[in-house]
């Protein structure tokens, strides 16, 4: 398995072609697009992840504050494709998450996580912080993790 940041147009329609499938027509978390506004921060970062060579997941990331990347980063829209799920694929995708917003100096990584998935993210580092909230009308749990002690 390798993950890499997405490179040029044809990375990045693959990204958001991955999200729009589970997002959208597996879970009907979204109507149309889960694409919003930070997909085109300039400091949003857009992960792809392989499996044999061919593209079965994604995640992305970005600082909460632009203008601070050393501060606190937000991971979301981990998304795996079904006939991928058994081969661990999304381990890699949030490590390799983690690690390159620890890589770029943030202190704090944050995601908010749908419930079926808190031990997946516990057994990674996370740790939930608070009540379940509501996100897009689902319940979602806060989690963080500190990438300081995530890097060491």
């Amino acid at each position: 398995m390798v993950c890499r940041l997405a490179d040029g147009a044809a990375d990045l329609a693959t990204h958001h072609a991955i999200r729009r499938s589970v997002f959208v027509l597996e879970q009907g978390v979204f109507a149309e697009s889960d694409h919003d506004s930070r997909d085109d921060h300039a400091t949003t970062l857009h992960v792809v992840g392989f499996v044999d060579g061919l593209p079965g997941g994604v995640v992305r990331l970005f600082p909460l504050d632009p203008s601070n990347p050393a501060g606190e980063w937000q991971g979301d829209r981990l998304a795996v494709l079904p006939e991928f799920r058994s081969s661990g694929l999304g381990r890699p995708l949030v490590r390799f998450a983690v690690a390159t917003a620890a890589r770029l100096g943030g202190s704090r990584m944050i995601a908010h996580v749908q419930p079926a998935n808190r031990t997946f993210f516990r057994r990674l580092g996370w740790v939930q912080r608070g009540a379940p909230e509501l996100y897009v009308g689902i319940p979602h749990l806060p989690m963080d993790i500190d990438l300081v002690v995530a890097a060491s």
